[in-house]
């Protein structure tokens, strides 16, 4: 091919454009934040604690960028919260909605105190945030919502039922919202991630209550993954190139759903 018909234009380049990253302190959420400034956007990073905010900041490339401290458990105030983050910084042309909580938890074990919590956290925040992102005075035009869901949403895990319900609900509600959301020319879409390599606290979740993380990561023909691609995934369906898009969701897990 010769360069005359090789296209300049980089169809995931974000410049310009201004995006919400809850979850921003660590995991998938720290990695988006990174990739999306990394490709030209401005980045508004939510969590709960200032510190590991302020050193995902220092990670970025770029200006501009903001890192807001929220707890989105208190999803009813998302929309009021949401107003006033654009009045702020200014109007968004997207969001990804990394923040959850993962609880291996055996229903011998449930306590209603945690699966309230994950609900409230996994599901209900889901929905406020998308209600806020809708407002005139928030988006600028159109623009992107991507919620992250799991490989466990699509299929089933031991010791996971109600963590799985919550991210079927997600995948479910995405699909409803961008059917609804369509006429404002706003794209919603669910990445689906198996398993990423795990920290301590996930490892000795899994221990605790008898599962092999190691038979785990063999279920997974591609092994375990990093956030990065995640990321990518995420950057991609915020992108233009994904403009043709919406009410789908994009399983990232290794082939882990593929048997």
């Amino acid at each position: 091919m010769s360069k005359e018909l090789i296209p300049s234009l980089n169809p995931v380049d974000l410049s310009g454009r201004r995006f919400l990253v809850t979850g921003a302190s660590s995991g998938i959420g720290r990695a988006t934040a990174i990739l999306l400034s990394q490709l030209g956007a401005t980045v508004v990073l939510v969590a709960r604690n200032q510190e590991r905010l302020q050193n995902c900041m220092q990670m970025l490339e770029g200006k501009g960028h903001a890192a807001e401290v929220f707890d989105l458990s208190n999803y009813e105030q998302i929309p009021i919260w949401m107003r006033e983050l654009s009045g702020k910084h200014g109007f968004f042309d997207g969001l990804v909605h990394c923040a959850g909580i993962y609880a291996l938890a055996p229903l011998r074990v449930l306590e209603l105190s945690q699966t309230e919590s994950l609900w409230r956290l996994n599901v209900f925040s889901h929905l406020w945030l998308a209600k806020g992102y809708r407002q005139n005075r928030v988006r600028n035009g159109g623009g992107s919502i991507v919620l992250i869901s799991s490989a466990v949403g699509l299929v089933g895990q031991p010791a996971l039922s109600v963590y799985s319900a919550t991210k079927g609900a997600v995948i479910s509600m995405m699909r409803s919202l961008a059917v609804e959301f369509a006429r404002d020319k706003i794209r919603v879409n669910c990445i689906a991630p198996g398993n990423l390599k795990t920290g301590m606290t996930q490892a000795g979740e899994a221990a605790a209550i008898g599962i092999d993380l190691t038979t785990v990561e063999k279920d997974h023909p591609l092994g375990f993954g990093d956030p990065e691609d995640v990321a990518y995934a995420a950057a991609y369906l915020l992108s233009p190139a994904a403009k043709w898009i919406t009410g789908t969701t994009l399983v990232v897990d290794g082939g882990y759903t593929a048997h």
